[in-house]
């Protein structure tokens, strides 16, 4: 993911920072315990697509 993009994105819901995960591809929110997945090189930032943390996924962020 392009550094310069992910200092753009934000999380939809909060407006706040997000952590590129690798494996799997995604966009977490640590504050909101969501999980943006990333499809083929794409952000997807929709809040209905994203997936919820559980605590143990939370802390290996």
């Amino acid at each position: 993911m392009d550094p310069k993009l992910l200092e753009i994105l934000v999380c939809p819901l909060c407006k706040g920072p997000l952590v590129h995960r690798r494996d799997p591809a995604e966009l977490v929110c640590k504050a909101d315990r969501l999980a943006f997945p990333i499809r083929d090189g794409i952000p997807v930032m929709l809040i209905d697509e994203a997936r919820t943390l559980d605590e143990g996924e939370l802390a290996s962020v």
